[in-house]
């Protein structure tokens, strides 16, 4: 967490403190946010499709709650959560297939929950090198017509820039009845 950039931590804080049921961290990485919230006392699990990712973050923090999955078929019941924390977490999702996780997320969320969505922010859609594997910048007006198509609606949305790092975005959104 000493890596996050404090106004991220802050806008999960926000967000994570209006949560009401369990939180789903999709795309848990390398474990710090799942252990993080789970320190606040929210019920929270992880799920990552990276084996080394899972291994790392059981290792690093024990007493939280990992499980192999991926976010474009999680393993939970209808409205199963309250909250779903995706921080960059469908970066690497083709253009073409980005909404799948997301109509994954109004599946396992309940009506009224919330899922807050990190993202690399652009002026188009556009690939760039990102680690292992290709990842996508998204203006948030695109990402907001996929989220509305996947069932969401948009409370706010966020935007930082900062000389030499990537722009970043983030929308928190709601889901919207059956």
């Amino acid at each position: 967490m000493d890596a996050v950039h404090p106004s991220d931590r802050q806008l999960v804080d926000t967000w994570a403190s209006k949560v009401s049921g369990r939180v789903l961290d999709a795309g848990s990485g390398p474990g710090h946010w799942t252990d993080y919230l789970g320190r606040r006392g929210i019920d929270v699990q992880g799920i990552d499709i990276v084996p080394e990712f899972l291994d790392r973050a059981r290792t690093r923090y024990p007493s939280a709650r990992f499980d192999a999955g991926s976010i474009d078929a999680i393993d939970e019941p209808d409205d199963a959560f309250g909250g779903i924390l995706s921080w960059f977490s469908t970066i690497h999702h083709e253009p073409s297939r980005v909404g799948i996780p997301l109509l994954e997320f109004a599946r396992v969320l309940r009506p009224g929950g919330t899922v807050l969505l990190g993202h690399f922010d652009g002026a188009e859609v556009e690939p760039f090198d990102h680690a292992v594997v290709r990842a996508y910048r998204w203006p948030a007006g695109g990402l907001i017509k996929v989220l509305d198509a996947a069932g969401f609606d948009v409370i706010e949305t966020h935007r930082r820039t900062e000389r030499g790092r990537r722009d970043v975005g983030a929308i928190l959104c709601e889901r919207r009845a059956r």
